[in-house]
């Protein structure tokens, strides 16, 4: 049976933020990478099961580094689809009675309010999903969002920052592996396929590939 996380928490810091520069650098936007982990690929009748958010965070210097990270399980809303395959890739036990899950409008509470406490820090006015093929979790993020006619969803609606894409023009890789390890970041492949272990190296990845771009003058801000 894989490692059931029993605990909803809340990790890293938000130590060395810069939050006027961070506003300015992203156009009022705050980067916060998103990961879920789902009963399938269709956004509409798949279950939601699992989420992670990590807002970054910007030191003086203009250097981004991965913030506070905040994850919860959650419970398939009624009559959701999860495919016995999904589950073979995540190892998610959906029954198993210490995943201690949310509702998936007490799961958005608990994440948009994580999310909504360093917007205030940063001085941004919206959050802007980041993620490895974002549309993906965009998708999932807003159809339970619809589900539970959630109205404080601090997420802009559509548009994203993508690592795919960035990964692409930085080191000619698209899978998610292959360009944290092109990026020098370790990779543990057993970890791979949960919302928090997905959501920090997809950070490391983001921060890097924007730091690697400032140091190099590409960015002039």
């Amino acid at each position: 049976m894989p490692d059931i996380d029993t605990n909803i928490a809340d990790f890293g810091s938000d130590t060395g933020s810069d939050p006027t520069t961070i506003s300015r650098r992203f156009r009022g936007f705050l980067p916060v990478v998103v990961d879920v982990e789902t009963g399938g690929f269709n956004h509409a009748t798949d279950a939601l099961l699992e989420i992670a958010a990590q807002p970054i965070v910007m030191d003086s210097w203009g250097r981004l580094s991965p913030g506070k990270l905040a994850s919860t399980h959650v419970e398939p809303f009624e009559g959701a689809n999860i495919e016995p395959k999904a589950l073979e890739v995540t190892g998610i036990v959906v029954d198993h009675p210490f995943r201690n899950a949310l509702p998936e409008r007490e799961a958005l509470n608990f994440i948009f309010r994580h999310v909504r406490q360093s917007l205030r820090a940063s001085g941004c006015q919206r959050a802007i999903l980041v993620g490895h093929n974002a549309a993906f979790d965009l998708s999932f993020l807003n159809a339970a969002v619809a589900r539970t006619a959630h109205k404080r969803n601090p997420f802009h609606p559509f548009s994203t920052l993508d690592t795919v894409t960035l990964s692409a023009l930085a080191f000619g890789q698209t899978v998610l592996s292959r360009s944290v390890t092109a990026a020098g970041i370790a990779w543990d492949a057993s970890e791979a396929h949960s919302a928090v272990y997905d959501t920090e190296r997809t950070a490391e990845l983001f921060c890097h590939i924007h730091n690697q771009w400032q140091e190099g003058g590409l960015y002039t801000g």
